[in-house]
């Protein structure tokens, strides 16, 4: 082979090298890709490490690693393959740390940090999937996803800033869950009244006229906020019929629970301190009236219950009758559709009594007077269940609710929720006409599009 050919047939070689190489690069970058950008607005960016910025713009692909800003006045709505939208507000920045997503697959995870300013999102597949799979990282908390709608934002002076040109009231931060859970170890879900199930965890909520499923081998504690605890068993299924409480007139309150089928063991809590004629439990073969009680209730088979009180007071009164059976501390009743008959002794000693376990009610539901506007992490859930976690707290939302980390890893609920969360104009990310809303919002017309 001459010299010549010999060169030609090593360039060749070469060539096919770096075609295979380039082809794995753009395999590899295809593999990161996170998403793209569904409208933006004004100057942003999408940076990656050692590469120019690139503007963002409708159709412009993320990839994981990528630093995207927003300047002031601008706002971009990004979309993620799992379902995930972010609406990135104006002087903020978010990086993509880790995005990760095939559909059903069990390693699918989702983390991205939060540098400055706030965002709103409506999570994906991934957050639904895995209770730890999707988290936001800040500089003050980490936020924990449990698939939910939400807001957050890190604030500086800008936030009161934002806030004092609101001319509106503040309106209360209320918790709107009858109950959280304090423990599970297994399979727990709540069904709304329209069929929609959803997955609970540690700190998860309960609404009143959801109905609660433990998987078959499932125990859980569930706290209400009365004070009021439950032990689930598993296959459980209970339905809270009604719940009403105001710390400040108890009496006023009420508390239903029915089981469906399935074990139970309760303690009840200020409710019925202050008018026990106002809470009962129904089973599929008896109510019962308490008088400031502990009882157990073990309806695991179909068509049969048992009860048995040890702590107080129950009254029982058989289904279809009138008359009533009372019940004392270590006394227990038997009831089916054939049978009725006296029990010595307890059948759901495999369950922890409610009493027993260390629950911290304020932790849960409570609400801190002070300012509403400090530095540091705000976040706002529409829909949903939100962890927020610090060097010292974990601070669990529900919908409606609104949480607060401080820089040095305090974490309360304030008592008032913050104008600037409230009325923020920045664009859903689920928008059907963001440019309008933008637009809007620069002529200082009002659009409804507050996080009510």
């Amino acid at each position: 082979m001459s010299p010549l050919n010999a060169r030609i047939v090593a360039a060749r070689v070469l060539l096919a090298a770096l075609v295979v190489a380039l082809g794995g690069l753009t395999t590899k970058a295809e593999a990161q890709t996170a998403g793209e950008v569904e409208f933006a607005r004004g100057v942003g960016f999408a940076h990656t490490a050692g590469q120019p910025p690139r503007t963002l713009g409708k159709g412009l692909p993320l990839k994981q690693g990528d630093r995207l800003s927003t300047a002031d006045g601008a706002s971009a709505i990004i979309k993620l393959p799992d379902g995930t939208r972010m609406t990135l507000r104006p002087n903020s920045e978010v990086i993509i740390q880790q995005y990760q997503f095939k559909e059903s697959a069990p390693d699918n995870n989702m983390l991205l940090q939060l540098v400055r300013g706030g965002f709103r999102a409506i999570t994906g597949l991934i957050s639904k999937g895995s209770p730890n799979a999707a988290k936001i990282q800040t500089s003050t908390a980490t936020i924990g996803i449990r698939g939910t709608d939400f807001d957050a934002r890190l604030c500086t002076s800008d936030c009161r800033s934002e806030s004092a040109k609101i001319p509106e009231k503040a309106r209360p931060n209320v918790v709107l869950a009858s109950a959280k859970v304090v423990t599970v170890d297994g399979e727990l879900s709540a069904m709304d009244g329209a069929g929609m199930r959803r997955r609970l965890v540690n700190g998860g909520s309960v609404y009143p006229g959801e109905t609660v499923e433990t998987g078959s081998h499932t125990k859980a504690v569930l706290a209400f906020r009365d004070d009021s605890r439950l032990t689930l068993g598993g296959a459980t299924r209970f339905k809270v019929e009604s719940f009403v409480f105001d710390e400040k007139n108890p009496t006023e309150g009420k508390f239903l629970v029915s089981l469906l089928r399935g074990s139970m063991r309760a303690l009840t809590g200020l409710i019925a301190k202050a008018n026990r004629r106002n809470v009962g439990f129904s089973t599929p073969t008896a109510t019962i009236g308490i008088r400031g009680t502990g009882l157990d209730m073990d309806c695991s088979t179909e068509g049969n219950c048992s009860f048995f009180t040890w702590l107080g007071s129950i009254e029982v009164t058989p289904a279809g009758q009138t008359a009533l059976q009372t019940l004392q501390a270590g006394e227990g009743l038997f009831v089916s559709a054939t049978e009725i008959r006296s029990l010595n002794a307890p059948t759901l000693d495999e369950l922890p009594r409610p009493d027993g376990v260390s629950v911290d009610v304020r932790q849960l539901f409570s609400v801190v007077s002070g300012d509403e506007v400090q530095e540091g992490l705000f976040v706002f859930v529409r829909d949903g269940h939100i962890e927020i976690t610090t060097i010292r707290d974990t601070l669990h939302l529900g919908k409606g609710e609104t949480g607060f980390a401080d820089n040095n890893g305090n974490t309360v609920r304030p008592n008032l929720m913050p104008l600037f969360l409230e009325f923020d104009r920045t664009p859903m990310p689920d928008s059907k006409n963001p440019m309008l809303i933008t637009v809007l919002d620069e002529t200082g017309i009002r659009s409804s599009n507050v996080c009510r």
